[in-house]
């Protein structure tokens, strides 16, 4: 039996519990106690045993297990009935998020699980201010409720990162002895991996009574618990959780742990102040009261969770070593006792009334009641700068137990490291320095505080009244020294014992009021002292000190401020307030402008707001969401919240800023860092600009403000957030987006496309340094409006890793950026960040630029001085002197020499010496690659480091200049294309066209010679495949998909991604805009569901053809006028006039295949030279030796003459030495360039160097994978002069456009070069070649260099089509005015415009195949059932392909990859039994309850099933479940079985243990189905940390829509309960005698599946009978890992599984 407490029962909510009997104690442990209490302290724990005695215990606690009294465990070893936990919306506030917690509650209530057992918990989100330890201090120090807990703890993820818990109550308890060997499976039966964030803490060695009367230190026991509510503390957010145990096995039910989370809920204090300024002491003091603290390392909590509990077995005995343990930690069992392990929580007595009358005379003692005073304000930082006068306050601060000093000789950097502390935590350093020019030291950095509202307490010592205007050292005015700049000023007079000290307390918490109330900022106390300064004995009265009993007596400020806050009987807002919430409900262009944001609680509620606004959202660099750590998976998809980051780059466009013009402006935070966004602020005039911000100074520079409203952050959006807000969508918003990211790819490119080292690029990756909890301060001038412009605004974030699932956290963090803008001053800089690295307690990236940097190389002393902070590193962007006096106006007007003595200050000052002279590490980068490395390693080095990136002005200046004439003209194009002719009041929705129809045809022509890319067949015949997209009012585009030899795919690859892709394409809306990087990528993966890179490159390339002339054709223009903005209806007026002045005229290269003598070769170019070929390119390297090669080259100079340019095109054929061999020998002969002269391509680097040819890439630029620029920096040589661009091998025209802007920035020609396609190809690609040579010339415009003149592009393979797939002819030819022959886009526009396809050359068409539906009875030994089949493909196809789905799924999930098999195979999916249209003959209930649909069952039911629709074999596709089953079929010896497909599945479980334990979970997970419905079910069920990868994929939701159509939950349930994987026979053994060859796929994402695929491959390769058709075991097993994929392969990445498929089947057949 169980012996548990018995079934609490709880007074009703809402009213308070009182205890029912005061504690009791034994008088002997009473003295024992007695005796402790007088030392305050317990050695170790060592002694006599001690109880704690907590008689409420019973009353407080859910279930409570004492595990040595379970005689029988029986089935309670197996999981509780249901597990779950659910996500609530992220809140506001700690009450918020109470109040959810308590609604949660609430509804399930309402609604209870049908089920005897069970745990659920509700987490929510709550700001980041919530903390842990000091939740737990300010909520529960008078609570009756326990056991209350802290503890901090290492991620197992990510061991650098500690977690830090606190939580209170007891759900679930369950203690003994810690050899029981029950302990484990009871404790597992209540923490599932089904709700894997449920965990027990508690410790070891701890002893309880039957009741939890009384705890006891003994080292065999344990004590474990559920808590009933947690707070985890993340990096940028906490988590706030409720949760509840029932189990009618133990008496107790679900109403009783309804009434126990009610109870708990009205015991949870709603109030919280996060910005109280306790200190720690203080606050732990006040919690821990009268309470006895015992110091024992038995208290040192552990954790345990499914994960820790897996890795043991059911005899695991309770040990220490099998936990996760916590570093610090503490558990309170009652309001007397409470265990601590590693924390000094032991207080000492109030010692302060004779610490202050022990003082040597009256300087000390005043000085020991300033600095007590601020300490017990919680201001226990204090930076001290060395003097006599200030000797007094300086020995006192020095001397109190609780403060952290430093010190500075330079009071100026001191001054400044003070106002980074209150920088960084908000609450005031106490600087303290001597009297006369010491104190005006200070005064830059009072402007600074001042100015940014930065609390700082300023102590200044003075010479005393007598000494002033008498000519005395050091003696100036100090009175009111600062003027306005400080928010309030005390002059104090010399101590005296005539005075009562109440006035200084009184003072000192004046000060700190006024410091720390709106408008927060500086205060100053002049502290004027008579000799002795030091602790010379000097005779003192106490009477000053009466009226301090009760001072004495606590730990609390003499003065404490109480504010009291209005709330009006008629509701929660003024009339101005509503009014506020009116404009912004009616606002149509509504812009939310994020200004500078200090508290990470602020950018939580500015995130909410933004959220539940969906307006475009513009944040500066100091906001804290300009630069944001991705946490969930694809934020950039999340359209709630829609973030501009480059408005700043936007603006550039004066179309632009004409065009936004938003209605209303909410501006939250009052700094704006762009003097760009100011000017357009005070030029669009929005009819209502509202400014949030917790001070009431007017900060409206551009006096636009039309309400300002003062309070803070959190309680605006609160305000809002309460508004039902109808959540508008307008074109406007979409252009905005589309805007935001080209201006963004434009970026990207550029900074990355430099081979150089600049400061935009610096700014564009310094994000990598925010690692962890990582936060940055930036520096004034060009710094960070630099990071303004150009920082990312997505950043990775791994601190969490694969412990924490996606789902449970938010999308993101903001990213603290924090800078000195209040008076903008490079002065202070390092200090100020030094102090914000202590002030923040995170590790601080300082980005400087040199001239600030050398402005406070005093700084330096401070970095030294680490006693309280983690390591920082500052990188200082040293382009010798002041960068951005290069970009005002006086640069224009002004000699280089003025400039650079006076504004530029130029210098060649050795940073490196000044940090070696200051022993700080210095790194000096210079590239790229360095820049990286020394990111990495000053990450991995915790110390303090100096980055010196090294840079010039005028590179720089004219980097910047680049970049923002490219971002303007691209913004401009963009917006113009976007607007479509409209006028501007005609924005409303975007437009949306769908594709209505896709069909392929494929064509065979045949070729006048045979290509030069290889053998072709005997009749020089061509195939591809040409695509046709219909939109509505019959608009179409064609393209075309023709792979030859150099394709790493072929015509069969080809076909099976165009049938998977028609499937997925029809009735997808087309919104993508051409040419946008990553705009037709996007579209493939955001509205088909596949990742790009699984395309293939020549199908990427013809479905972008198809989708950019469908464009064309619905904008009524060609295709060129869409890519250039040409287009009178869409082009600015200049850009028209410019290209209208441009020849519409390409050239084309001629193509000539060298076979032939010298001779015949010269003549045949003679003859293409007579025709009008201005270039024409040779083959080589297909002769003997380079000589000969070279001899043709030769011999066309004789014949033809240098009329004509001459390309090589040696196709990688030559070793490095044949090459150089033929470079020596045409050297003179003036080849334009040699194509891919040398076989490895680490040679031709050095072939450039040492040829003196130049060089052209082709095959090096074709198998780049991911993004190509940075891989082509390898490139970037002079020799290398051009770059030939096949779109249909590189992967589309975007990726084309993209090579071809790289090759023209580094002034290398870009040919645009055909593969052998028909006209339809080589049409598309005119166009888009004349696109890439306009922009050619908008880079050489820009760049002002000279154009390198008309590029032939390598179109001549027309020449080779001796048939075409149309009756019409593309035009070709050369004009009369001699340029060369070539083609007109007005031509190539034509032919497509009037494409008629000649029927004669297709061979066949596809449009869209028809699945053909039916149902079959099959009956078997347990049961009989109707069963529902999909088929595609010819049904006398001998190759047969059954798929097999997994649970919840059905037939209808394998339809796109049976469209794409079906010419290869005949493909039947079937509807397992109790899915999709399948249905299992209803019994009674009797016979329907012992009939049983295991897995075996079902594998015996389809093996008659495929006798009855085939006689030959078949191979077995399955999937999760399926994959199950068809291993089953795979391992019956049945000879219908050819082979199997085993996706993400397993062959059961080894352990008899595990089976039963898992049937149990899934038999709960069947009742639960029942009992919630399906709904319900789904949601819990795609929760698990299995389907993480699958939520984050675009077709997630439209899958989860499928799964809710199920309409038999009853026949579902039991096939869930009885196909469970604790049911199926394990396989394992089995495995050794696999026949029938085996492809086990698993996802790259899928840890555990594919640990288990590789040890299933282990035991088939290892074991097993050699058969004679399988020579080798190898053969017999293979394994796939997908990438980009987790657990749902076919889901998640089809295409490669596809081809899997195909190329399986294909290898079954030969063997």
């Amino acid at each position: 039996m169980l012996a548990v407490s018995a079934s609490p029962r709880f007074p009703l909510p809402f009213l308070p519990v009182l205890n029912p009997r005061p504690p009791f104690i034994s008088s002997l442990r009473r003295r024992c106690l007695y005796r402790h209490r007088l030392r305050r302290r317990c050695q170790g724990g060592g002694g006599l045993p001690l109880h704690l005695l907590q008689p409420v215990a019973s009353r407080r606690t859910g279930i409570v297990i004492d595990v040595d009294k379970v005689d029988d465990i029986g089935d309670r070893d197996l999981p509780v009935g249901v597990s779950f936990t659910r996500r609530l919306p992220p809140v506001l506030t700690l009450v918020d998020g109470i109040a959810a917690l308590r609604w949660a509650t609430e509804e399930l209530k309402a609604s209870p699980p049908a089920t005897e057992s069970g745990v659920i918990r509700f987490e929510v989100l709550v700001p980041p201010s919530m903390k842990a330890l000091k939740w737990l201090c300010s909520q529960f120090k008078g609570s009756s409720l326990f056991p209350q807990f802290y503890l901090s703890r290492k991620l197992r993820s990510d061991p650098s990162i500690q977690l830090e818990i606190s939580g209170v109550g007891s759900a679930l308890c369950l203690h003994g002895s810690s050899q029981a060997k029950n302990g484990c499976d009871l404790i597992s039966r209540y923490i599932s991996f089904d709700s894997e964030f449920i965990g027990a803490y508690g410790a070891v060695g701890m002893k309880c009574d039957k009741e939890l009367l009384s705890i006891e230190e003994t080292a065999d026991s344990f004590y474990l618990f559920i808590p009933q509510v947690e707070l985890t503390e993340f990096d940028g957010y906490s988590v706030l959780s409720s949760t509840m145990v029932w189990d009618h096995s133990v008496s107790h039910t679900f109403e009783d742990s309804v009434c126990l989370s009610e109870s708990c809920f009205n015991q949870v204090c709603g109030s919280y102040d996060s910005t109280a300024s306790t200190c720690y002491e203080g606050m732990m003091k006040s919690y821990i009261g009268e309470s006895y603290v015992l110091e024992t390392g038995n208290a040192q909590l552990v954790y345990l969770d499914a994960e820790v509990l897996a890795k043991g077995n059911a005899a695991t005995s309770m040990q220490k070593e099998k936990f996760l343990m916590s570093k610090q930690s503490f558990i309170r069992f009652s309001a007397q006792f409470l265990f601590s392990a590693n924390m000094d929580l032991c207080s000492q007595s109030n010692k302060t009334e004779s610490f202050i009358k022990s003082c040597s005379n009256i300087n000390s003692a005043w000085a020991s009641l300033i600095v007590e005073e601020c300490v017990r304000l919680g201001f226990t930082y204090f930076c001290i700068a060395p003097g006599s006068r200030s000797s007094p306050l300086a020995l006192s601060a020095t001397g109190h137990p609780l403060t952290t000093c430093i010190s500075c000789y330079d009071e100026r950097s001191l001054g400044f490291h003070a106002v980074g502390y209150g920088r960084g935590c908000r609450k005031p350093a106490i600087v303290i320095t001597s009297s006369g020019t010491a104190v005006s030291n200070l005064f830059p950095s009072v402007v600074e505080a001042s100015q940014d509202f930065i609390p700082v307490v300023l102590l200044t010592a003075d010479r005393p009244p007598e000494l002033h205007d008498a000519g005395a050292n050091q003696a100036i005015n100090q009175v009111n020294h600062f003027g306005n700049y400080v928010r309030y000023f005390f002059n104090l007079p010399p101590p005296g014992d005539q005075m009562y000290a109440r006035m200084i307390l009184t003072t000192v918490d004046s000060a700190a009021y006024n410091a720390m109330q709106a408008p927060q900022g500086p205060v100053h106390i002049n502290c004027a002292f008579r000799e002795p300064l030091d602790h010379s004995n000097q005779g003192w009265s106490f009477d000053c000190l009466r009226g301090l009993d009760r001072w004495f007596r606590n730990n609390e400020p003499y003065t404490r401020y109480l504010g009291m806050k209005m709330v009006s009987a008629f509701g929660n807002y003024s009339c101005s307030v509503i009014e506020v919430l009116d404009i912004i409900k009616k606002a149509n262009k509504g812009l939310l402008l994020i200004g500078a944001v200090h508290k990470e609680d602020d950018m939580w509620a500015v995130a909410l707001l933004a959220r539940h606004l969906s307006w475009p959202v513009a944040a500066d660099i100091l906001s804290g969401l300009r630069m944001r750590k991705v946490l969930n998976s694809f934020p950039e998809l999340d359209k709630n919240i829609l973030f501009i980051d480059y408005i700043d780059q936007i603006l550039l466009s004066d179309s632009v800023k004409s065009w936004i013009n938003p209605d209303v402006i909410v501006q939250i935070g009052s700094r704006i860092t762009s003097k760009r966004m100011e000017m357009f602020l005070e030029s669009c005039f929005p009819s209502s600009y509202i400014l949030i911000d917790t001070h009431p100074c007017r900060h409206d520079p551009s006096h636009v403000v039309t309400h300002r409203i003062q309070t803070s952050v959190s309680e605006f959006a609160a305000s809002l957030c309460q508004c039902n807000l109808e959540r508008k969508t307008s074109r406007w918003q979409d252009i905005l987006m589309v805007l935001n990211s080209v201006v963004s790819q434009e970026i990207i490119f550029h900074v990355h496309s430099e081979s150089s080292l600049t400061e935009p690029y610096v700014a564009h990756v310094i994000g990598e340094a925010l690692y962890g909890d990582a936060v940055m301060f930036v520096g004034n001038s060009m710094v960070i409006r630099d990071l303004n412009m150009f920082g990312k605004g997505w950043l990775e974030h791994t601190t969490h890793g694969g412990n924490m699932m996606m789902h449970n956290i938010p999308d993101f963090i903001g990213a603290t950026v924090a800078g000195n803008r209040g008076a903008s001053g490079i002065d202070g800089l390092l200090s100020t960040a030094i102090g914000f690295a202590v002030g923040s307690n995170k590790r601080v990236c300082c980005v400087v630029g040199d001239i600030s940097f050398l402005h406070d190389t005093n700084g330096l002393s401070l970095l030294n001085q680490r006693d309280r902070r983690k390591p920082m590193t500052v990188i200082v962007i040293n382009n010798h002197g002041g960068a951005i006096f290069s970009f005002l106006p006086v640069a224009k007007t002004t000699s280089p020499q003025i400039l650079q003595k006076y504004f530029y200050t130029s210098h060649d000052i050795s940073i490196s010496k000044l940090c070696a002279a200051h022993r700080v590490k210095h790194f000096l980068v210079q590239t790229k690659t360095e820049l990286h490395d020394t990111l990495l390693k000053t990450r991995a080095e915790h110390l303090d480091c100096v980055v010196e990136v090294e840079n010039h002005i005028d590179e720089n200046a004219n980097f910047h200049r680049t970049i923002s004439m490219f971002v303007g003209n691209t913004a401009t194009n963009y917006l113009n294309y976007l607007l479509g002719g409209q006028t501007r009041s005609d924005l409303d929705g975007m437009y949306n066209c769908k594709i209505r129809a896709m069909e392929y045809m494929l064509y065979r022509i045949q070729l006048s010679a045979p290509r030069t890319s290889g053998a072709s067949d005997s009749s020089f015949s061509h195939e591809g495949f040409i695509l046709k997209l219909r939109m509505d009012d019959n608009i179409v585009g064609f393209g075309e998909v023709a792979p030859i030899e150099i394709h790493e795919e072929d015509m069969v690859d080809v076909e099976e991604q165009l049938r998977f892709l028609f499937h997925r394409v029809k009735d997808c809306e087309l919104n993508v805009v051409p040419l946008l990087r990553g705009s037709l990528s996007n579209w493939i993966w955001t509205s088909i569901g596949i990742p790009p890179s699984s395309v293939f490159p020549s199908v990427k390339c013809g479905l972008e053809m198809a989708i950019l002339n469908l464009l064309a054709s619905q904008q009524k223009c060609s295709l060129s006028e869409i890519l250039t903005g040409s287009n009178p209806l869409l082009g600015d007026q200049s850009l028209v006039e410019y290209n209208q002045n441009r020849s519409t005229l390409i050239q084309i290269c001629a193509l000539l295949d060298s076979y032939g003598t010298p001779m015949e070769v010269a003549l045949a170019v003679a003859k293409l030279a007579e025709e009008g070929f201005t270039t024409v390119k040779l083959k080589v390297g297909r002769r003997e030796t380079p000589a000969e090669d070279a001899a043709v080259i030769e011999k066309i100079r004789e014949v033809v003459g240098y009329k004509i340019n001459i390309r090589a095109d040696a196709n990688r054929k030559w070793t490095y030495e044949q090459a150089i061999e033929f470079g020596s020998r045409v050297k003179r002969f003036c080849l334009q360039y040699i194509e891919e002269p040398v076989s490895s391509v680490d040679d031709l680097i050095k072939y450039c160097e040492n040829s003196g040819l130049p060089v052209a890439l082709d095959e090096s630029i074709d198998n780049l994978k991911g993004d190509p620029i940075d891989k082509l920096q390898q490139f970037v040589h002079p020799g290398i002069v051009a770059v030939v661009i096949k779109p249909s091998v590189v992967g589309g025209f975007e990726r084309a456009a993209h090579i071809a802007k790289w090759a023209h920035m580094h002034d290398k020609m870009a040919v645009i070069s055909s593969a052998y396609e028909s006209s339809v190809g080589l049409a598309t690609y005119i166009q888009f070649a004349y696109y890439v040579d306009r922009q050619h010339d908008l880079v050489a415009r820009i760049k002002r260099n000279d154009s390198c003149g008309s590029v032939a592009h390598g179109l001549g393979t027309y020449q080779w089509l001796r048939e075409d797939v149309s009756g019409q002819k593309l035009k070709i030819h050369a004009p009369s005015l001699g340029d060369g022959m070539g083609a007109s886009v007005e031509d190539a526009h034509g032919y497509l415009q009037h494409l008629s396809i000649n029927n004669e050359k297709i061979e066949r068409t596809y449009s869209e195949e028809k699945i053909k539906s039916y149902s079959v009875q099959v009956n078997g030994d347990d049961f009989s059932y109707l069963v529902n089949l999909q088929e595609a493909g010819d049904c006398t196809n001998d190759k047969v392909v059954l798929f097999l789905h997994g649970f919840l799924g059905t037939s209808e999930d394998w339809t796109p990859m049976m469209k794409a098999l079906s010419p290869s195979a005949r493909v039947i999916a079937v509807d397992l039994p109790g899915h999709g249209k399948s249905q299992i003959p209803q019994h009674d209930a009797e016979n329907f309850s012992q009939m049983s649909v295991t897995v075996q069952s079902i594998a015996d039911l389809l093996l008659n099933l495929i006798c009855c629709i085939t006689d030959g074999e078949v191979v077995v596709v399955g999937y999760s479940m399926g994959a199950r089953i068809a291993l089953h079929m795979a391992l019956s010896q049945n000879q219908k079985i050819s082979g199997a497909i085993l996706i993400s599945g397993s062959p059961g479980l080894r352990h008899e243990v595990s089976r039963r334990r898992h049937s149990a979970i899934d038999k709960s997970r069947a009742q639960f189905l029942l009992s919630s419905g399906l709904e319900c079910f789904i949601e819990t069920w795609y929760s698990g940390k299995m389907w993480a990868s699958l939520r984050g994929h675009p077709q997630f939701d439209s899958l989860v829509r499928t799964r809710r159509k199920h309409s038999n939950i009853t026949d579902l349930s039991k096939v869930l309960a009885d196909s469970s994987v604790g049911r199926q026979k394990s396989l394992w053994e089995d495995l050794k005698h696999l026949k029938k060859p085996l492809l086990i796929v698993t996802g790259e994402k899928d840890v555990k599946f594919r640990e288990i695929s590789e040890q299933m491959c282990s035991e088939i390769r290892k074991h097993g009978e050699r058969e004679a058709v399988c020579h080798n075991r190898q053969e017999l097993c293979e394994m796939m890992v997908v990438p980009e994929s987790g657990h749902a392969v076919h889901v998640e990445n089809p295409l490669p599984l596809v081809r899997a498929i195909r190329k399986f089947l294909l290898k079954l057949h030969k063997t």
